[in-house]
């Protein structure tokens, strides 16, 4: 008898394809004719638009000038024809609910005449401003569903492109989208405020440094993206992976990651194949990708580009994920970018490389090498460290989901513990300046800020700890513990306005001293008492161990474990008013997103349970009765036939169906939980509170028994493709 499953199919299939196909021809068009080419970016708008025109508009872009509206049809009519040119058909304003994805509604620029024909129109108050129905969008009880009425609304600041069908292009304008109260229903809105708000304090510091002429400071953001991929035919065969991102069933493998040799690997062919034509696209999008490479777990791989202004890589960081989807189906791939798709091995971050930079390209996290430019380092460098201190909770909440909760905290990804790493030099430093020692420090220089000669901070003069959740590297910081299929819109709106309100509060301390002291000597005054209470959230050891956790703990540093736990963070007084202060979320903003990640919390478990329940009970279930039943009827037919002993096939059977009394005894427990009134509570925390502490080990019950029945069933029983081969066939 021949068994065939959807397993098994798949295997056969991968087993005699002919390998991939060529899709990119880089010396007939190279990486540097097409990087770019679909975005209406400077150097397009330049020759498409009058001088003043684009002078004005440069204004808007790169000093954040107020948008002139006189311009908006000139720039529409010169958008308009060049995506035209290039094939598109309609245009869309392009931007990003709060449903952590994009969205469109796409418009023809085709408009009848008259007599009956049709010409291409497309007006600037149409570039400007959209309205789109916001009613089916979530906004957290900020709107009721009849107030439908919702703005986009033109951000200059973000190129616009195209992105290219089978049949045709669509012209995408990033926008910001409000409701028609004027609150923000996006990521975009919140994003831009705190670069503003950074932008103003930071310029602040500049000035008591005697800087006159920067006027603009921007955050720049450098995301490294995880993901996996495997077969497509796999995929299709794992309706948990189609449906929750990730497999809630499946034993550990015999090889996993112990063997340490995909981290840096030879890429294989066909991924290779899939990753140049990603990169193809994307170099299009003028989305500067620099680096590919395997990651540590099997199947798992990385892309990461170079630093761009923070909400330009927000949107772009979309893009790579998406167009990362739709590439990898194009080459019978699935990519995965849940944060934890496969049990056992690691799971998939996004690490977010962050800095700052003034309007004439210096990068404020650079250490230098003169004495002011160190002291200017070090108020920078300060005010991230107190920022962590006082407020390393709301980054704990600004990355917290249901999937990020799989892999915080294990040995694969940052804790849940939100510490800063600096390394050795600068960490000697810092205690050099807290404590008023004078000695030469390793770098034999002075550790006296502006008094006398500081020492000279070499670059990565450190090593790295990949442990750490917010290392700094050399001239940036890496916020580490982001999770994978995330935007790092919010994250970044955070980070952003924590640091803002420190360089606030330094600058204030720092105009406070110099009325009764020379400059050198406030900022002296000012970091010493900042460092000195902020030193606990300064941790260079091994952030995963188990003392650290302890001592931590010691130190006054919240361990917020889980999403349950960070999400409230939000609701707090002093996070309403931080967020009021600088004009980055109002109250109601606020009060908007928390419901809204409490419900999709919610949401999320609720679907992985019903799944969990779906497919342990019309799949696995039947397979393991089925395989049950022929070990039961081997037997008796073995007895049939003499006394032979059975001792060996009956121990089986006994420990076949024990496991599956527990299975079906574990899924009636999952529905039972899962009905339960707490699960439907109008309370959004006591609802995810519900789903934390009894659905979740309900749904690891279930789980725990299936594994181990695949590890016993015949393997031609088993109708889930697994991890050995889900892993390591591609």
């Amino acid at each position: 008898m021949t068994f065939q499953n959807a397993r098994t199919r798949a295997i056969e299939a991968i087993a005699v394809d002919a390998g991939p196909k060529a899709t990119v021809d880089n010396p007939r068009q190279p990486v540097t004719e097409v990087f770019g080419q679909n975005v209406f970016s400077l150097s397009v708008m330049q020759a498409h638009l009058p001088k003043d025109v684009f002078a004005r508009l440069l204004r808007t872009i790169r000093s954040h000038e107020t948008l002139d509206p006189t311009v908006a049809d000139v720039v529409a009519n010169a958008m308009k024809d060049w995506a035209i040119a290039r094939g598109a058909t309609h245009y869309t304003h392009w931007f990003h609910p709060l449903t952590g994805a994009t969205a469109e509604k796409h418009d023809a620029f085709l408009s009848p005449t008259d007599s009956g024909h049709a010409i291409y129109e497309f007006s600037g108050k149409r570039l400007i401003q959209g309205e789109p129905d916001a009613s089916s969008f979530p906004s957290g009880g900020i709107r009721s569903t009849f107030e439908a009425r919702g703005y986009t609304a033109w951000d200059p600041t973000s190129p616009a492109f195209l992105i290219e069908g089978v049949n045709g292009a669509t012209l995408c304008i990033p926008t910001a989208f409000c409701s028609f109260t004027g609150h923000a229903l996006d990521k975009k809105t919140p994003l831009l405020r705190s670069i503003e708000a950074l932008s103003r304090q930071a310029v602040r510091v500049l000035r008591l440094f005697g800087n006159s002429t920067a006027n603009h400071v921007m955050t720049t953001v450098g995301p490294e993206q995880e993901y996996f991929l495997i077969d497509r035919r796999f995929y299709l065969a794992r309706p948990d992976l189609i449906n929750a991102g990730r497999t809630l069933f499946g034993a550990k493998p015999p090889k996993g990651q112990e063997m340490e040799d995909h981290y840096f690997g030879s890429i294989k062919e066909r991924v290779l194949a899939f990753m140049m034509d990603s990169e193809r696209e994307l170099y299009k999008l003028g989305i500067p990708i620099k680096t590919r490479h395997n990651e540590v777990a099997p199947a798992q791989f990385e892309i990461a580009p170079v630093f761009e202004p923070s909400n330009v890589a927000a949107d772009h960081n979309q893009l790579v994920m998406e167009t990362l989807r739709k590439v990898a189906a194009r080459h019978g791939l699935h990519c995965i970018l849940h944060e934890k798709p496969f049990a056992g091995i690691n799971g998939s971050g996004k690490h977010n490389n962050w800095s700052l930079m003034d309007d004439a390209g210096n990068n404020l996290l650079d250490p230098g090498e003169t004495p002011h430019e160190n002291a200017q380092f070090l108020v920078f460098l300060t005010a991230v460290v107190r920022a962590i201190w006082k407020h390393g909770k709301l980054l704990r909440a600004a990355i917290a989901t249901a999937g990020n909760d799989h892999r915080l905290g294990a040995n694969e990804a940052p804790p849940a513990i939100i510490s800063v790493y600096l390394g050795e030099k600068l960490t000697e430093v810092v205690q050099g300046i807290i404590s008023g020692r004078r000695e030469a420090g390793r770098t034999g220089g002075h550790l006296e800020v502006g008094v006398q000669a500081l020492p000279r901070l070499p670059k990565d003069s450190s090593d790295r700890n990949r442990t750490s959740p917010f290392a700094f590297t050399g001239n940036k910081f890496e916020f580490r513990a982001v999770g994978s299929s995330a935007s790092i819109a919010r994250p970044n709106t955070f980070l952003n306005t924590i640091i803002a309100e420190s360089l606030d509060a330094l600058a204030t301390e720092i105009e406070k001293a110099k009325l009764t002291t020379d400059f050198n000597s406030a900022v002296q005054k000012v970091l010493t008492e900042t460092l000195r209470e902020c030193e606990p959230i300064i941790f260079n050891g091994d952030n995963y161990s188990k003392e650290w956790h302890a001592e931590a703990e010691r130190r006054g540093i919240p361990n917020l474990r889980t999403c349950v736990d960070a999400l409230p963070v939000q609701l707090e007084p002093a996070t309403r008013e931080l967020f009021r202060k600088h004009g980055v979320y109002s109250e109601e903003e606020l009060k908007s997103n928390f419901t809204i990640m409490v419900e999709n919390y919610c949401k999320t478990l609720n679907i992985e349970a019903l799944l969990t329940s779906d497919i342990a009970r019309t799949m696995l279930l039947p397979a393991c009765l089925r395989y049950q039943a022929d070990v039961a009827r081997t037997i008796a037919e073995t007895k049939s036939v003499g006394s032979v002993p059975q001792a060996g096939q009956e121990k089986l059977l006994a420990e076949l169906v024990e496991k599956v009394s527990r299975l079906k005894t574990a899924i009636d427990d999952l529905d039972a939980r899962r009905a339960r009134p707490d699960a439907e509570s109008h309370d959004e925390q006591k609802r995810a509170k519900y789903y934390r502490d009894e659905v979740i080990p309900a749904m690891t019950a279930v789980r725990t028994v299936a594994d181990e029945l695949e590890m016993i069933v015949d393997d031609r029983y088993w109708p889930l493709p697994k991890y050995r081969e889900m892993l390591f066939v591609y």
